[in-house]
């Protein structure tokens, strides 16, 4: 480890003359002990015969073995060099803090984790200097929930594949940003075709559609809506939205515009209301069946409504794969009815558009290419290192509202001789080369490899969820669509002749699964989800198991639920 960290601390960069030894300088006395190139300005050689105007000669890549200063970068002919002492760092730190947790969260209480970093980062004897990146990286691990590991299945927080993980690197290494060509030529390119290729596999005509990377489903839902806002309200006001602002509701032409999602969708739509100035009060909920699946006739009524009170439908939000179930919304009768109303239609498929990869599974997603917008996450069901979240749009006339035109990024005359652009599709300015990852993760595996790893887990829900079925102090709440499912532990009933409503049950049944939760926390073995279903009153709290490992055995998930079985007894008899 030593020499690993020695080397790692010999990152090193060419500098001018003057420049180059005054940071050398610098860096000594601020780290003692860190290792600086004894003659930092010799890195930056004169050009030599046949270099371009202004061009320094590439100088020789130096060995790995050569000590260089801290203030390395990791782009140019030598930067390869440079990262990779750090990269044996990060690795074997990496490995450190995993043993150290020893499971799949550290146990603990909150106020544990932030004194320990609190102790490495900020405290009197905080690391400084050419053991930082060590002794961080190691806390990082130890410190976080590591969902590769088996027991580690609350949410939608996937184990990323070596591979994608291997390609970001990459990518942060060479640092390009999408908002203009000149800084990333081959991703520009990349991103373009990754895009149409994944229209495809929407059932878009890949010629007609548009997208972009984003964030995540939070940021793509955002922008569906915006769109839908800028084309629906936008006719109906005859202003463009997007220049003049929202007209004032309730005025002849302005009816009070209105988002339509079920009551299961997730909170960024609300949020999104609110960004775009038509206010989280927009968006009328839509009730939804045992399942957590949009109701078509409950859609219906609810848009009827619309029409009887004025108010103009801008958008319905339909759902493909709910946080909570994996709910998937009856697609086709969804487009069907905003198509009748002039409602745009925009799919939030964050989680569910991973079931495309699956032949099995593709055919829950019957629909989906009637959507004008389409959200996908591929740092859900495509095990990639977040972010990886991709915007689409059926026709990319619809994405007028967005193209925006900055002279020194995207001039009129560079796109005319042929240099694109991508600024024009994205709310963000600068932004990573996010589709470089999947790019290299799908020829790597293919649709058909994907799907097998989306087919793994989804056998194991329906496993898992078989054996709830069985338990009998487990209680599910209905068959996994996808690789998620509901559940609760059953606490035992008062002894014979004791009395207890069912309301007092099921606030006992909420506060027993919500304490064994935290208490596998605190353990330090186990990290299960927890959430609440729709509707009022106590017992309505259930536990949730994600599945997005493909590596998890089915005796690993039936050893998470013993554990859940087991913590929950032992809450009842802390009682």
């Amino acid at each position: 480890m030593t020499g690993a960290r020695t080397a790692g601390a010999a990152a090193g960069v060419a500098l001018g003359a003057t420049a180059g030894a005054a940071v050398g300088a610098d860096i000594a006395r601020a780290m003692p002990g860190a290792v600086v190139g004894a003659d930092i300005a010799s890195a930056a050689p004169e050009a030599g015969p046949g270099a371009r105007p202004g061009a320094q000669a590439a100088p020789e890549p130096p060995s790995r073995s050569v000590p260089v200063p801290l203030t390395a970068l990791s782009g140019g002919t030598s930067g390869a060099n440079a990262l990779a002492p750090l990269v044996d760092t990060v690795m074997d730190a990496l490995a450190r803090g995993a043993r150290r947790r020893g499971g799949p969260i550290a146990s603990g209480r909150p106020g544990d984790v932030a004194a320990t970093v609190s102790e490495v980062f900020g405290g009197p004897a905080a690391v400084t200097g050419a053991e930082a990146l060590d002794r961080l990286t190691e806390l990082l691990a130890h410190g976080s929930a590591d969902p590769a590991d088996a027991a580690c299945a609350a949410h939608l927080h996937c184990p990323p594949l070596a591979i994608a993980v291997a390609a970001d690197l990459a990518v942060s290494a060479l640092n390009p940003s999408q908002d203009s060509w000149d800084q990333a030529p081959a991703a520009t390119a990349l991103e373009t075709l990754l895009l149409r290729e994944l229209a495809a596999l929407v059932g878009y005509e890949p010629e007609q559609a548009a997208g972009v990377l984003t964030s995540g489903g939070t940021e793509s839902n955002l922008m569906g809506l915006m769109l839908a806002r800028d084309r629906v309200l936008g006719a109906a006001s005859g202003r463009q939205v997007e220049l003049a602002g929202v007209p004032g509701a309730g005025t002849e032409r302005a009816p009070r515009p209105r988002i339509l999602a079920s009551a299961a969708a997730h909170f960024s739509v609300q949020r999104a209301a609110a960004l775009l100035g038509l206010g989280e009060h927009a968006v009328l909920p839509v009730p939804v069946d045992q399942q957590l699946r949009m109701d078509p006739e409950a859609l219906a009524a609810v848009l009827d409504g619309c029409a009887e009170r004025g108010e103009l439908p801008v958008a319905v939000v339909a759902t493909a794969g709910t946080t909570d179930t994996g709910a998937i919304d009856p697609l086709r009768a969804c487009a069907a009815l905003a198509a009748e109303h002039g409602a745009w239609l925009h799919v939030d498929a964050a989680y569910g558009g991973g079931a495309l990869l699956s032949d099995r599974l593709a055919p829950l997603l019957d629909g989906l290419g009637l959507a004008d917008s389409v959200s996908l996450d591929w740092h859900k069901l495509g095990w990639q290192p977040a972010a990886a979240g991709v915007f689409l749009v059926r026709r990319s006339e619809t994405y007028a509202s967005l193209a925006r035109r900055a002279v020194y990024l995207n001039p009129a005359d560079d796109e005319e001789a042929g240099y694109p652009s991508l600024l024009g599709l994205s709310l963000r300015t600068t932004r990573r080369a996010d589709a470089f990852k999947i790019a290299v993760t799908l020829r790597t595996l293919g649709r058909e490899g994907l799907g097998r790893l989306v087919d793994a887990c989804r056998e194991l829900a329906v496993s898992g969820a078989r054996a709830v079925a069985e338990h009998p102090r487990l209680e599910l709440h209905s068959e996994p669509v996808l690789t998620a499912f509901l559940f609760r532990y059953l606490p035992e009933a008062p002894p014979d002749g004791a009395r207890e409503s069912a309301a007092a049950y099921g606030a006992r049944c909420d506060a027993v699964n919500a304490d064994l939760r935290r208490r596998l926390l605190r353990e330090g073995s186990a990290v299960v989800g927890r959430t609440e279903l729709p509707g009022e009153g106590p017992g309505r709290v259930r536990l949730k198991l994600t599945l997005l490992n493909p590596h998890t055995t089915t005796a690993e998930v039936e050893r998470l639920l013993h554990a859940v079985v087991a913590a929950g007894r032992a809450e009842e008899e802390a009682r």
